[in-house]
């Protein structure tokens, strides 16, 4: 039998008809999706890892993934077999055979989201499943001001999910920026080491109340000193958020992150 060997995948994927990344019994998700193409490349069945687990209804377009497989396989055979195999929301962008020690998950040193929110009296239509919408007017200067007070590392027990697994709350944001890409869209990039579940989207429905005036400026930093999830704002539309990349030490040889999109049509 072939060796042992380690390839990893990036993958980009709608989340919009999906029960998230993880497999679950009697749900369509991202991981078994995968998992049934590239066993028909390789010919054997295949379990995968994902540096992010990925919620329903959230994107992708930098989500990595690692694989072990008693096959030897071009990334061109993993590019063309996969994809033919996979339905129209999800596509691998590249393959590489990795090191043995490298892990889709652990290996990772910094994860990047994009959530977007569409700022207009009527509601979208036409991005309704890639973007939150905001009748109000948000004040995205506000939300800077008040994003400055989360970064560094802390105790985001405030910003973590009923469900969250994690051992520590403990994370270092490393940044929190607010941009208004056009009349219209205001974008939220996010980048930390790993993120609490549902951390980000509930970071931006904090922010969404200083945005809109409902809360002050100082708000979240209270919020985070108080490690009090009932005191922050609601959690954000799932469909706002995309992964946007991964970041992993040089030596790996992985394409990096190459920073966030620069307009809504690259989302």
């Amino acid at each position: 039998m072939t060796e042992v060997r380690r390839y990893a995948f990036g993958l980009e994927y709608d989340g919009t008809d999906f029960a998230g990344w993880q497999t679950q019994q009697g749900q369509r998700t991202v991981q078994t999706e995968l998992e049934r193409a590239l066993a028909i490349v390789a010919d054997q069945p295949v379990d995968s890892v994902a540096a992010g687990r990925t919620d329903a209804g959230v994107h992708a377009r930098g989500q990595v993934v690692h694989a072990d497989v008693h096959c030897e396989r071009t990334p061109n055979q993993w590019l063309r077999g996969a994809n033919s195999n996979l339905p129209d929301d999800i596509a691998v962008i590249w393959a590489y055979e990795v090191a043995p020690e490298f892990h889709a998950r652990y290996s990772a040193t910094g994860r990047h989201y994009r959530y977007l929110v569409c700022e207009r009296g009527p509601r979208t239509v036409l991005s309704r499943k890639r973007a939150a919408w905001s009748y109000q007017r948000l004040n995205e200067s506000r939300m800077q001001a008040a994003a400055e007070f989360l970064l560094g590392e802390h105790d985001f027990s405030a910003f973590r999910g009923a469900r969250c697994q994690a051992v520590s709350p403990v994370r270092h944001l490393r940044e929190l920026q607010v941009n208004r890409l056009s009349p219209e869209w205001i974008a939220f990039d996010v980048t930390a080491n790993a993120f609490l579940y549902h951390m980000v989207r509930n970071l931006v429905g904090t922010l969404l109340a200083v945005g809109q005036g409902d809360a002050g400026i100082d708000w979240p930093a209270e919020v985070l000193q108080a490690r009090d999830r009932r005191l922050a704002g609601p959690t954000a539309p799932a469909h706002g958020l995309t992964l946007t990349g991964v970041d992993y030490p040089a030596h790996y040889g992985l394409p990096g992150y190459e920073g966030p999109p620069e307009s809504v049509d690259t989302v």
